[in-house]
């Protein structure tokens, strides 16, 4: 059995390593081998400005070129920086609000590179009409990287690529053909590795789903294997959840993810799943302001670097290119160069570090010895900042940031809270209010500091605290129990326990977002789930993704988070619990 399958058992378990994290600019060094460099570009997409009018092919070719040459340049900025590998966003090339008829002039059709080898660059005559395909082949060959991009791609009905389909699979489309939101990867030689179409879509009309599920996933020779998907993906099942069950702990993960305060801003929610999947997540997002699209991010379970822009009146909309240095984290991949070097064992350098116990108990602590460290940079000209930086307000805004937090040495924060009750009783003054489109059930935080429990169904939520107002602030928190199917944008199921700062001073203000707060609050947030796959995620003042010092999990559901001494105030903390099979 390899060590990919092994892995694939324990996977789920939330287990959490020393994070050392870097803000664009920083180099700290010590990042243990064997490691490579990510780049991801977060794009100002040029859009059509009027995209439900068709375009000849031609004219769609001019516009998709634009952006195309914004992506040659950070290609090569990337390359420069020693980067092996690089992602770009979801709509990046051709942008959005397409028709299904006006999308027509942009489609190309991406063959299977499972049936066929094919280099787009040094084979350009093999198929009619892969202008882009052709661009992007050359642009990864040109710098020598993997290069990750997404595009509309047109395929025949039936699949002929797709011999084995189900024959419950869907008809074909009333107008006789496919149209896919697509991930292609290219290796550096400019070959086509791998062809993702996306699963799930988000008001996506010119798109179709297809007709089966996807488990792609790709290899290469300097950190092994790489799972692909897109955008709305990450909240789904599959194919996530299914990449993680076949032990793929490395993902690249285009998006064009519109930010939702208070918990599912695009930053925070990417550092949530590669804590709580334990995975490296490569994420680019677009730039679009007006739709409040921002956030890419590289994040590792032991170091990070991630960027959310603000945009000042009258500075314009730019992209954002970040680098980083980080950890192999394919078990597999590491075997075999060990056992090439005649290592013997792997330990999984770089990997996270964690305690799984004999009852099944995973722990992560933060300020371990041996931690992996990152080398993040910007691309950009500028003297390197030193390290530990805060990304705080001011200096930070619309940098690419890493987190930062006090190291977690001697007793856990629960020790100095106040106690919480073995068997603590939900408070009888709760409240309902609405957040992200759910209706919580909320109890307000009274004091500098206690202990409180609500529930919501099978779900209870419990919440040790002290908090330290700035100059005298009278911020209103709360803490929020949700369970049961999220219908707005989608249907899913969650179980979701949630510190909020709220928006105003009234009850009814709890659960609407806010990007800025004063008090500094340290916690212990926990609660006990009706799934494993829980993701947890702190939102600091000004966009800071910060970290938690303590995450525990035990195999009955129970699922822990502390914190202290933060050094912005405190937006959001969250367990945030999907319950796949009751979708």
């Amino acid at each position: 059995m390899s060590l990919r399958v092994l892995l694939a058992v324990v996977v789920s378990v939330l287990y959490l390593s020393p994070v050392t994290l870097t803000r664009a600019g920083d180099k700290t060094e010590g990042t243990p081998d064997p490691s490579y460099v990510a780049a991801v570009y977060e794009h100002r997409v040029i859009l059509n400005p009027e995209p439900h009018v068709p375009l000849s092919r031609d004219a769609a070719l001019k516009h998709m070129m634009r952006n195309l040459k914004v992506y040659e340049e950070q290609a090569a900025r990337a390359a420069e920086q020693g980067a092996q590998i690089i992602v770009f966003p979801e709509d990046g090339i051709h942008g959005f609000n397409f028709s299904r008829l006006s999308i027509s002039g942009y489609l190309e059709t991406i063959p299977d590179p499972l049936t066929e080898d094919w280099n787009p660059c040094s084979q350009p005559d093999r198929h009619n009409h892969t202008e882009v395909l052709q661009s992007l082949s050359c642009m990864a060959r040109r710098h020598q990287l993997y290069l990750v991009a997404n595009m509309p791609d047109l395929q025949p009905c039936p699949l002929t690529s797709h011999p084995h389909l189900d024959p419950s699979h869907p008809p074909c489309p009333p107008d006789g053909r496919w149209q896919f939101n697509t991930n292609v990867v290219f290796r550096s030689d400019g070959s086509l590795a791998a062809r993702y179409h996306k699963q799930n879509l988000f008001f996506e009309k010119e798109f179709n789903t297809p007709p089966r599920l996807e488990v792609v996933t790709f290899d290469t020779p300097f950190a092994g294997r790489f799972g692909v998907f897109t955008c709305f993906d990450i909240l789904f099942h599959d194919p996530t959840v299914r990449l993680l069950e076949q032990g793929i702990r490395q993902m690249v993960y285009p998006t064009a993810w519109i930010n939702t305060l208070p918990l599912l801003t695009a930053v925070q929610f990417q550092r949530a799943v590669s804590l709580g999947a334990n995975v490296t997540l490569l994420a680019a997002n677009l730039r679009h302001d007006s739709k409040a699209m921002t956030g890419s991010g590289i994040f590792t379970p032991s170091t990070s670097i991630y960027h959310h822009a603000f945009h000042p009146p009258g500075e314009p909309e730019d992209g954002k290119l970040l680098v980083l240095r980080i950890p192999v984290l394919d078990s597999d991949w590491l075997a075999t160069q060990k056992q090439a070097k005649g290592q013997g064992e792997t330990g999984g350098e770089g990997e996270a570090k964690g305690q799984i116990g004999e009852e099944g108990e995973a722990k992560g602590q933060i300020g371990e010895e041996g931690e992996a460290k990152g080398q993040g940079e910007t691309g950009e000209e500028g003297e390197a900042k030193g390290q530990g930086e805060t990304g705080g307000e001011g200096e930070a805004k619309g940098q690419g940031q890493g987190e930062t937090g006090a190291e977690g040495e001697g007793e856990p924060l629960s020790a100095s809270l106040p106690t919480l009750s073995p068997n603590p009783s939900p408070s009888t003054s709760h409240l309902i209010s609405s957040m992200m489109c759910d209706p919580f059930s909320f109890v307000l935080l009274r004091g500098s500091e206690g202990q409180l429990t609500v529930c919501d169904g099978p779900l209870c939520c419990h919440l040790q605290y002290r908090r330290s107002p700035q100059g005298g602030n009278t911020e209103l928190y709360a803490l929020g129990a949700f369970a049961g199917n999220h219908t707005v944008y989608g249907r899913f199921a969650l179980q979701v326990c949630a510190l909020v700062r709220c928006s105003g001073s009234e009850v009814s203000s709890c659960g609407k977002g806010v990007e800025e707060a004063e008090s500094r609050v340290d916690f212990r947030l926990e609660g006990k789930f009706g799934t494993r796959y829980v993701y947890p995620s702190m939102l600091g003042s000004g966009m800071v993704v910060d970290r938690p010092d303590l995450i525990e999990k035990t195999t009955d559901g129970r699922v822990a988070m502390e914190h202290s001494g933060m050094t912005v105030g405190l937006v959001t903390a969250c367990l945030y619990g999907r319950v796949y099979d009751q979708d």
